[in-house]
């Protein structure tokens, strides 16, 4: 059993230390980074891609900016906004099924915004590349940022109903530019050249999402942030620090997908996937941007040929659901890694999808912890029924424990050695208590990471006090609940769910075997006030699913408790032969 306890405290002060190491040390220096980032986009110009961008003069509001150039609208089924005419750019896009706050009056999430706002953030497309031969002296114009692209019908994006741009240079190349939505978030953009010139030319497509400033983070070392893609069959990573540091990364690959994720947003490039490409990452100049982009192989287009470019960009929610779907029917390789599920993969996002379901039957998210919760108590029944009666054969011993502590005095290795013995003679495991919590673990900690990273637990209400299950308990116990008309700092925003969840570990503990450490015993009275403090920062989902596991663990071993026999000791063989000894002794 002391196994047990010291498991707990290992793994409750593990937790505390990389808390506290992401508190005190992550967070402040990407709060710093952040800052340095704002000067360097408002003091430095802006290198872009492949092709130089327009220095930033002035910082815009998000509306103003919007105003400054011609545009064409978005008016799709979850997604609003515009293309930028000028560079032909995907700079303004709006979310129209996610708010801020759990509020529906609260503003709609902002995903890309234009250059020269406070946060830019685009996907921009083009060619590169030179005449075969000089024409005029020059090299062939191609189209840029600065392009005015031209649509013969201002009509709005909508899905089935595409739009296409079109620019012409002076030597004979026509350029068209056609975008279409489909009923969720995936652009499809196709880029074509037509020659109607004299002299073969050779051209690179390029695509690239940009980002300016280094983006506030949520923080936490479990969830990646930044830049990301899948490359030959495999995730890679690279966040905004590491980019920072690296300034460029640039590889090959068939297949896959490269572009920066949030905690719950994704923008992204998706060539075809049967297609080798070169994929780029890179933050150029220090800190100010980054940058994910495409390109292939140069290829010629001859007098009187075409050439045709097909992308895809997907522009928002990471709905689980969605990006299955995006993979199963257009081949997206492993499109549903762009949802953090971690290590455990092959664990948390099967344990999702149960919750997800079970949601759709009940209508609330927190009734689907609830019953989880159960399923994973049914699922560990045989293991913690035996877990539990080897507890309370070990509780009933504890008066027997302390008369061989009594008997021995200081002598710990005699006492270990007899409380070894009587464990053996009474067929008793002391380590049986360990197990549950050993293969439950990792169910607690993919559970968190459904509670964290998955956008369907985000706003999800429960009921009473709580709005939002993928945050902490909103209540505090230093103001009373909301009674005390002030606010307590974030450190002492104990709710009610962390201390109900406090109470039950308390519970817990008073019917486990007590430490025979004086020292460990006073440690283990704390642990209740640790976790209650620790969960008080943890998404109430999983603080409703460990109360409520708790609840369900007290109830069954209480039965289990009273069905367990009282346990008299058997005697020692070395007690009984004394005995027999003494009574042979007596008749003589």
């Amino acid at each position: 059993m002391s196994d047990q306890k010291n498991l707990i405290v290992a793994v409750g002060l593990s937790i505390l230390i990389l808390v506290g190491f992401n508190y005190f040390y992550e967070r402040p220096k990407s709060l710093e980074l952040l800052k340095q980032a704002e000067i360097a986009a408002t003091q430095a110009p802006l290198t872009a891609g492949i092709q130089q961008a327009e220095p930033v003069k002035e910082i815009l509001s998000r509306q103003k900016a919007l105003t400054k150039t011609e545009r064409v609208s978005i008016d799709a089924l979850k997604v609003r906004g515009s293309i930028n005419l000028k560079g032909g750019v995907l700079d303004d896009l709006v979310l129209v099924n996610y708010h801020e706050k759990p509020d529906p009056a609260s503003p709609e999430i902002v995903l890309l915004s234009p250059l020269n706002t406070k946060e830019p953030y685009y996907v921009r497309f083009g060619w590169v590349g030179q005449a075969s031969d000089q024409l005029n002296g020059q090299a062939s114009d191609l189209p840029g940022d600065d392009t005015q692209w031209k649509i013969s019908e201002k009509t709005p994006l909508q899905t089935g109903k595409p739009i296409k741009l079109q620019w012409q240079n002076s030597d004979g190349l026509k350029f068209e530019r056609s975008f279409e939505i489909d009923d969720n978030y995936l652009f499809t953009v196709t880029d074509r050249v037509i020659n109607t010139g004299k002299t073969d030319v050779s051209l690179v497509p390029y695509s690239e999402v940009v980002r300016v400033g280094t983006p506030v983070t949520s923080g936490y070392y479990i969830l990646h942030e930044g830049a990301l893609g899948v490359l030959n069959g495999r995730l890679n990573e690279f966040d905004y620090p590491k980019l920072q540091k690296t300034g460029m990364v640039k590889q090959e690959t068939t297949g896959g997908w490269v572009g920066f994720t949030d905690k719950y947003w994704l923008v992204a490039l998706i060539p075809d996937q049967k297609q080798p490409v070169h994929i780029s990452f890179a933050n150029k100049p220090a800190g100010q941007s980054y940058h994910c982009g495409l390109t292939v192989d140069s290829q010629v287009v001859k007098p009187g040929q075409s050439l045709e470019f097909k992308q895809y960009v997907f522009a928002g929610a990471k709905v689980l659901q969605i990006l299955d779907q995006y993979e199963e029917k257009m081949g997206f390789d492993h499109f549903d890694l762009a949802v953090d599920f971690g290590w455990f993969y092959f664990v948390t996002k099967p344990l999702f999808y149960v919750l997800d379901f079970l949601r759709q039957i009940l209508g609330n998210m927190g009734l689907a912890i609830i019953v989880l919760t159960v399923f994973v108590k049914l699922l560990f029944y045989p293991l913690a029924n035996k877990s539990f009666k080897s507890m309370a054969r070990m509780k009933a011993l504890q008066p027997h424990i302390e008369r061989i502590k009594e008997k021995h005095g200081d002598d710990k290795m005699r006492v270990n050695q007899e409380m070894m013995e009587l464990y053996k003679r009474e067929k008793i495991n002391p380590v049986a208590g360990c197990l549950p919590m050993l293969i439950q673990a990792p169910i607690f900690f993919c559970l968190y990471k459904v509670f964290f990273v998955t956008i369907e637990m985000r706003h999800a209400p429960f009921y009473l006090w709580i709005h939002d299950l993928s945050a902490p308990d909103p209540t505090s116990f230093f103001n009373l609940f909301g009674l005390l008309p002030f606010d307590p700092p974030s450190f002492l925003m104990i709710g009610v769910l962390p201390l109900l969840m406090g109470v039950t570990m308390l519970l817990q503990q008073k019917m486990n075997p007590q430490p025979t450490d004086p020292v460990q015993a006073k440690m283990m009275m704390l642990m209740p006030v640790f976790f209650t403090y620790l969960f008080a920062s943890f998404p109430a989902g999983l603080v409703i699913y460990w109360a409520w596991s708790n609840i369900l663990t007290i109830a069954q071993q209480y039965v289990i408790t009273r069905m367990v026999p009282k346990v008299v000791p058997k005697p020692s063989p070395l007690a009984i032969a004394k005995k027999t000894s003494n009574t042979h002794k007596k008749k003589k």
